[in-house]
């Protein structure tokens, strides 16, 4: 009986501390902004100050455009190449890219409702920038919750979501089906939630082998959008699918 006893209170520590660290850590295992710091290495030129004091620095390309275009990057990604895919499918826009605060060249450390509000600030001065002029945008993966986020709260002419989900915590239930993910995860990032009803012309760009984020958890982002979405499946896994042709072909045909 001891024996069991004793079993049955170490399985339960373990199973405590694991809960523990999930919930303590998971923001570790939701932000990697180290793979980021390539970008500090190139000159901003746009740097938005937070009340906080933290600095937003990103870039401004092909400036003098009378509409703007706001893009949000994947958790882990850089978003030198999201600059060279813009300006090669989207001419006719002033391109924002600003990194996460404590990604690339931003100050701070991440969190979903301190990235939510920089994005907004963000909008709101892109937008001060373009006064009455259209404003698109556009979030790859981890963005594609920020987007949804700004477009719930902010007038989007356009917006493009790429490998999108409906929710983190939905992901992350399907990536940890023996986790209780839905009492633990405080980062979510519930798009469809944010999106339902609403109406702006909407384009889903997703891969045909995503390992990242399941097919049914795109499925279900689609079924709170409007009818009018129009969906492009491409060739290409999570990472990869941008390096497809389709995908620059994709975007011009719909920010064009």
């Amino acid at each position: 009986m001891k024996l069991i006893l004793g079993l049955g209170v170490l399985i339960a520590l373990i199973i405590g501390a694991v809960l523990a660290g999930f919930y303590f850590g998971q923001r570790r295992l939701i932000y990697y902004p180290d793979m980021t710091r390539g970008d500090a290495t190139i000159a901003s030129t746009f740097d938005l100050v937070r009340p906080d004091g933290v600095h937003l620095r990103g870039w401004v390309d092909r400036p003098g455009q009378s509409r703007a275009l706001l893009y949000f990057g994947g958790n882990a990604e850089t978003l030198q190449q999201a600059r060279a895919l813009l300006a090669e499918c989207c001419p006719g826009w002033t391109a924002y890219l600003v990194p996460y605060r404590g990604y690339g060249g931003s100050d701070g450390e991440p969190s979903r409702d301190a990235i939510l509000t920089d994005a907004l600030a963000v909008y709101d001065e892109v937008a001060r920038r373009h006064s009455g002029q259209p404003v698109a945008l556009v979030g790859r993966s981890l963005g594609s919750g920020v987007a949804s986020w700004v477009a719930s709260q902010r007038t989007a002419t356009k917006l493009v979501l790429i490998t999108p989900f409906d929710s983190l915590s939905h992901v992350a239930k399907s990536h940890y089906p023996w986790l209780p993910v839905n009492l633990l995860m405080r980062e979510r990032y519930d798009s469809a939630d944010w999106l339902r009803a609403r109406t702006q012309p909407t384009l889903v760009i997703r891969a045909t082998d995503d390992e990242v984020i399941p097919s049914k958890n795109t499925d279900a982002l689609l079924l709170a959008l409007p009818a009018s979405t129009r969906v492009v499946t491409i060739e290409g896994d999570h990472n990869n699918l941008s390096a497809n042709p389709a995908y620059i072909e994709a975007l011009r045909a719909f920010l064009r």
